[in-house]
């Protein structure tokens, strides 16, 4: 292996490291937050209130990777970006069950399914800063 080939592997493992890292962050802002909503008596429906409860959930993931990202010394605009990525999957989906064509489940399901790509998007749009070179 040449001295190439072990920085790039280094580059692409820092790049996966980060992502693990915002998935762990999402999911830890989600639960904890999560929580501290229950506990203050805002306890919102997946079935009956199928938007809040998704829009809420995506603040708290949001809050999770953007503070972990934050201590990690990113930008705001790659920090914004990547909180976007909770969000853009349901534009297309609130139609859809408005018009009854998914249910809540599916909605949230497919949302959800959809972050992980969109995630690994917007990293890969900043590869250097993911893989550790430009921060």
């Amino acid at each position: 292996m040449t001295t190439t080939d072990t920085g790039t592997g280094r580059r692409w493992g820092r790049f996966a490291l980060h992502y693990v890292e915002m998935i762990v962050a999402m999911f830890a802002g989600m639960l904890a937050l999560g929580m501290l909503w229950s506990a203050l008596g805002l306890d919102l429906s997946h079935e009956r209130q199928p938007e809040l409860a998704y829009l809420l959930m995506a603040v708290d993931m949001s809050i999770g990777m953007a503070a972990w990202m934050r201590i990690r010394g990113h930008r705001w605009a790659p920090t914004l970006e990547m909180c976007a990525a909770m969000f853009v999957p349901v534009v297309p989906l609130f139609p859809l069950l408005w018009l009854g064509a998914i249910d809540a489940g599916t909605m949230m399901t497919a949302a959800h399914v959809a972050m992980f790509p969109l995630m690994l998007a917007a990293m890969l749009r900043r590869l250097d800063e993911y893989a550790g070179c430009a921060h």
